[in-house]
């Protein structure tokens, strides 16, 4: 196999495999951020991206997609019950996003992850070119950076953290707390969301491995009594903003965002976007929106709320337990408060193409983005991005990383309902100079802070530091 100068690890690769017109499987590339981000990374050069292939005991050889080399990795049905649905997003998701749900602490999951993991590093060692750059992603592979770096000590090795980090006392937590710092410390360039994450990972860093951090970097001892400089800092990830650009301007999503508005019926729609996940505070928006409705301060002819949940692992029994309670819910308020003529609260449990969420986002009046814990939320920037009229206004979770960006949003902290009706009640009523004002600063800086200046920004520093390596 031809090696790579640049290879991305992933839990998945950037396709899916779907059934062709002839019955074949196809491929066809996936939905989602971080495959946008990172085709914006390696456009132009000469990559490689190592993933699951979506499929149990899918077991092929690597293939070329859209000129990126696919490297498939296997996984059967019981790594991906242990290593994924179990570690990952049973012990780490929970972890990492302050323990909103209870982690479990499974060594069968901790085995397998490990197991997994080395799989992942095998697979990238053997796809990188000579001295070239290993990036690998999320907090399913924290384990990976130095499994390669054991591999193969001639190549550079980023990792990107998209989640958020958690503070100190709940990540000390972990039983496997060491082997995962360990782990990251692979590489050479760490990257988290917020500032925020950075400092909790380097305090965690001093607390359990004692390595000196000063700045931006952490000083990690090498085997042969020497050291190396990790440089770990946030890295605030973002959109396509041309891309979302380009569809808001087609006349048909234009057409589109008019008709849905006409098909609502209410004076002024509120979305909701957001995976099925207990972290995006789905059940707290619910909560307040129904309060609304039952104090009288509004109709479902005055506001109707669309919330999108996608379906997100539902293998997992908090998940499918969330599904319930939140359809119960909608059914609740549905039937309390809804008419003939109007329906207070579309919900859809399914996902959308691109330009059906762009139509949405021209439609709505006001955004709902209110996480109790998210790494970034890009939903939030896709909104801004697309209103070119300077109209809309968002609504936005002080506890999601977009918030530190886009202080110009309406902060809220979903935990208190009382104040969340009072921010809906203010975003339906702003006047349109101060939505104007408000979203002039945040699209000014969604557009200058783009995802290819994400991409610039982590690759300059790998740069920087394979170009100290060649000079020591």
């Amino acid at each position: 196999m031809s090696q790579a100068e640049l290879v991305v690890v992933a839990n998945r690769l950037p396709v899916d495999r779907v059934e062709g017109p002839d019955g074949e499987p196809m491929w066809r590339t996936s939905p989602g951020g971080l495959v946008t981000a990172l085709e914006q990374v390696m456009r132009g050069m000469d990559g490689a991206w190592v993933g699951w292939g979506g499929k149990a005991d899918l077991d092929i050889e690597p293939f070329d997609f859209d000129g990126t080399r696919l490297v498939p990795v296997s996984l059967s049905e019981a790594e991906l019950r242990d290593y994924y649905e179990g570690f990952s997003n049973g012990t780490i998701w929970p972890l990492y996003h302050d323990v909103i749900a209870t982690p479990e602490f499974k060594r069968s999951w901790w085995d397998a992850y490990v197991r997994v993991n080395r799989r992942f590093a095998e697979a990238a060692a053997e796809a990188v070119a000579e001295g070239g750059f290993v990036w690998v992603q999320d907090y399913q592979l924290q384990l990976v950076p130095q499994m390669v770096r054991e591999l193969r000590p001639d190549v550079t090795i980023g990792y990107f953290h998209h989640i958020p980090f958690p503070a100190y006392a709940l990540y000390a937590q972990l039983p496997w707390r060491r082997q995962v710092l360990e782990g990251l410390l692979g590489a050479d360039v760490i990257g988290f969301q917020r500032v925020a994450d950075a400092g909790n990972f380097q305090r965690s860093i001093r607390r359990l491995l004692h390595y000196p951090t000063k700045g931006d970097t952490v000083t990690v001892p090498t085997i042969d009594d020497q050291q190396r400089t990790v440089i770990a800092k946030s890295y605030p990830i973002s959109i396509d903003v041309d891309a979302f650009l380009e569809l808001a301007r087609k006349p048909e999503v234009i057409a589109r965002a008019k008709e849905l508005r006409e098909q609502i019926g209410s004076a002024k729609l509120m979305l909701g976007v957001d995976r099925l996940d207990y972290t995006k505070g789905i059940r707290h928006r619910l909560k307040a929106y129904g309060e609304l409705l039952a104090d009288g301060h509004l109709t479902g002819e005055q506001a109707t709320l669309v919330q999108i949940a996608s379906p997100s692992r539902p293998g997992v029994e908090a998940y499918q337990d969330l599904r319930d309670e939140i359809e119960k819910t909608v059914a609740r308020i549905n039937g309390d408060y809804s008419s003939v003529e109007t329906t207070a609260i579309r919900y859809l449990h399914q996902g959308y193409p691109r330009e059906e969420m762009v139509a949405l986002y021209l439609a709505a009046d006001v955004m709902l983005v209110t996480a109790l814990r998210d790494g970034m939320n890009l939903v939030a920037k896709e909104y801004v991005a697309v209103r070119q009229d300077n109209t809309g206004v968002l609504v936005l979770s002080e506890f999601a990383g977009a918030a530190d960006e886009l202080g110009s949003a309406l902060l809220v902290n979903p935990h208190d309902i009382e104040g969340m009706k009072d921010i809906m009640m203010r975003a339906l009523s702003m006047p349109e100079a101060e939505q104007a004002r408000r979203m002039k600063t945040m699209r000014k800086k969604v557009i200058d802070n783009d995802v290819a200046r994400w991409g610039r920004n982590f690759v300059a520093d790998i740069e920087h530091i394979r170009d100290a390596r060649r000079n020591a």
